[in-house]
């Protein structure tokens, strides 16, 4: 895999509403473990870059997802993540380097018991963290690079 295509813009115009698209991908954050314990999973938010000492930094804006438990879920084997929250029930942010995003990844709504609201419009999953989506798996099967990252 050579390239990869990571957005984030506030009005996608594909489909029939245009909607905001804000990719998930996992961020390196220990280089001393393996895999998707080494990670942690993010929204993009916004893509800028800033100069400073004649030094181009290329950096992303980030909400973060936390991982529910130390391991893998064992009916899946996926990892589940939730949307990491601040003291006052906000999502919590930061700015990231470019060079610690590995590639994209892609969340699946852990559905549970809860039907899905008809009115919830698919782009709107990963906005709407009160039920019915609390959790996302990490979905190791879309590709051979994802289930080698996220194993």
């Amino acid at each position: 895999m050579y390239r990869q295509r990571i957005r984030a813009t506030p009005l996608w115009r594909r489909g029939d509403i245009p909607t905001p698209r804000y990719d998930t991908v996992p961020v390196s954050t220990r280089n001393d473990a393996d895999g998707f314990c080494g990670t942690h999973a993010a929204r993009v938010k916004l893509f800028f870059s800033f100069e400073h000492e004649g030094v181009e930094y290329a950096c992303a804006l980030v909400e973060w997802f936390e991982c529910i438990a130390d391991v893998p879920e064992e009916e899946t084997d996926m990892w589940l993540v939730q949307p990491e929250l601040t003291s006052n029930n906000t999502r919590y942010a930061s700015v990231i380097h470019l060079d610690s995003v590995l590639r994209d990844v892609h969340l699946v709504p852990y559905f549970g018991d809860e039907f899905v609201p008809l009115e919830l419009h698919y782009s709107r999953t990963l906005d709407n963290f009160d039920i019915p989506f609390n959790y996302f798996y990490v979905n190791k099967y879309t590709d051979y690079h994802a289930f080698e990252t996220t194993t």
